[in-house]
């Protein structure tokens, strides 16, 4: 192999959790091996993951043409495509790597199932190392921030009221309404919370941008508290992100080394500064006011509103609260004062949709679309069916709280009015898919079970409601029969009179397989437990 080529070949491992999980690390571990053996000038980077999760790990090689990407690389792989010269510098050169390798995928930007997509938020996302923030400047981070700190903050309002941004949470509520609230709110001392505990099954979106650009995060926090008046900022993270704590942890100290927090930002006379903090695996800690509870070192406890947290939230003061991607999504949806993102989407849902594919899935990982694309469209031409190879039975979008979908609706636009009028939500954008195989009145007392097991407990309706739940589905006396009627009164009960979304909107998946698939519930009953794979 030739050396001669003084400019390093620049490989990209992800270091992202789920490619860590299917072997990153030894991937990497296995290529360094390599390279202490032989006299090659090779650049190992590991940055985040494209999404891909279904090809991971994934490893590109960069050449003068391109990255060129390869699937499901393993230690094995490793030494056959260093057979082949993959890491040559010979390949900095106009020739193309040979595609007779299985792993090949081509040149990554070709890939139909990256090239298909629009990502703004996630733009840079598995780009180059998380970490490297003179890449992150050269890939356009900061213009937003620059832009920010030199106009007056009602214009920040402005444009994110403009831009139709809503919160990529569960709500998809207005984030220019709320912003424009904690501006004007009269107060020496202001937040700006960012909700990481993403809890909802089948979600990765915050993790994912997290451990792969993290000063986004930073980059989106320090804008919003420039445009409402807070100093201060709080990355809420869920404990099970120990390398999204890890690289946050990193980012943040960067970020201060750099003048991106503390005194004086960027050379302006605006102060902020952010702090990490871990929570310790309370699914209702996703829910704002519980979050806020514990920040402040209580039990993780929904609050009864009002007042609002953007009246009176953290430590009673006006607070901004808005999950990862809402706050990745800032930069992109200022750009010119809001007009571009207001262009992308549909009529109210404007912008992109994160969306996370899981469950019997054969192309499972996140995608960036516009707001308007067909569910069928996303299983189809994204998934590409069920890993199983059986028929696609139904699709539950919006976490272990949404609604159950069969396939008569699944050319529903992907916009939050039209999911309303199906009686969904699109939540945080994760969706499971399920074949021919499940048993949706399995999956309609899980859902009691884990209300059950995630409520705080504070309303009646929750702590008490979801147990009568399970035991309408396990203390029937035929258990091939359940009393639809109760449990259907018992739903309007939780909606109606629960403190918050963990006990309101458990009745929406119960409903759904009800509602959609009746013929699962006169079927012998298979399991009390876990709900079927």
């Amino acid at each position: 192999m030739s050396s001669s080529n003084t400019s390093p070949v620049k490989v990209y491992i992800p270091l992202d959790s789920a490619a860590i999980a299917m072997g990153a690390n030894s991937v990497t571990q296995s290529l360094e091996a390599l390279l202490n053996t032989h006299v090659l000038n090779v650049q190992i980077i590991r940055n985040g993951s494209r999404g891909m999760i279904w090809a991971e790990p994934v490893l590109e090689v960069l050449s003068a043409r391109g990255r060129i990407a390869f699937a499901n690389v393993t230690s094995e792989v490793v030494e056959q495509l260093f057979t082949l010269g993959v890491f040559d510098p010979a390949l900095n050169t106009d020739e193309l790597v040979p595609d007779f390798h299985p792993s090949y995928l081509g040149f990554t930007e070709e890939i139909p199932w990256l090239k298909k997509q629009q990502r703004l938020t996630f733009e840079r996302c598995g780009i180059s190392d998380p970490l490297d923030l003179d890449e992150y400047i050269n890939l356009g981070g900061l213009k937003a921030l620059k832009q920010v700190l030199g106009q007056a903050p009602q214009k920040t309002v402005d444009a994110i009221k403009h831009s139709g941004l809503r919160g990529r949470g569960g709500a998809a509520f207005p984030a220019g309404i709320k912003w424009q609230t904690v501006y004007e709110c009269i107060n020496d001392t202001k937040y700006i919370v960012c909700n990481a505990d993403e809890g909802d099954s089948g979600t990765f979106a915050d993790r994912m941008i997290m451990e792969g650009d993290p000063f986004l995060l930073i980059e989106g926090m320090v804008i919003a508290g420039c445009a409402t008046g807070a100093k201060s900022g709080y990355i809420y993270l869920r404990s099970e992100y120990p390398v999204a704590r890890k690289i946050l942890t990193q980012a943040i100290n960067i970020a201060k080394h750099h003048q991106l927090l503390g005194d004086d930002i960027l050379g302006s006379e605006f102060d902020f500064n952010i702090e990490l903090f871990v929570g310790a695996g309370a699914y209702i800690c996703g829910e704002e006011t519980s979050l806020l509870e514990s920040l402040e070192g209580r039990r993780g406890e929904v609050r009864s509103k009002p007042p609002l947290p953007a009246h009176q939230g953290l430590f009673g003061k006006p607070t901004l609260i808005h999950n990862v991607i809402s706050l990745c999504s800032v930069p992109a949806a200022i750009k010119d004062n809001g007009t571009v993102y207001a262009s992308i989407g549909t009529k109210r849902s404007l912008g992109t949709l994160t969306i996370q594919l899981a469950g019997n899935v054969k192309r499972g990982g996140l995608i960036e679309i516009p707001f308007g694309a067909s569910l069928r469209e996303v299983i189809e031409e994204y998934g590409g069916g069920s890993q199983s190879g059986r028929p696609v039975h139904a699709i539950q979008i919006g976490g272990p709280l949404g609604a159950y979908l069969p396939e008569s609706v699944w050319d529903t636009p992907l916009d939050y009015e039209a999911f309303t009028e199906i009686d969904a939500g699109i939540g945080h954008g994760g969706i499971i898919v399920f074949d021919d195989t499940v048993n949706l009145r399995e999956q309609a007392e899980y859902a009691f079970q884990f209300c059950v097991e995630e409520s705080c407990g504070k309303c009646t309706p929750c702590r008490i409601g979801s147990q009568r739940g399970v035991d309408h589905f396990q203390n029937a006396e035929n258990p091939t029969l359940v009393d639809l009627d109760s449990v259907g009164k018992l739903c309007d009960l939780m909606e109606s009179a629960s403190l918050c979304a963990m006990g309101g909107m458990t009745p929406i998946p119960v409903r759904s397989a009800m509602r959609y698939f009746p013929e699962d519930f006169n079927q012998p009953y298979r399991s009390k437990g876990e709900p079927s794979a």
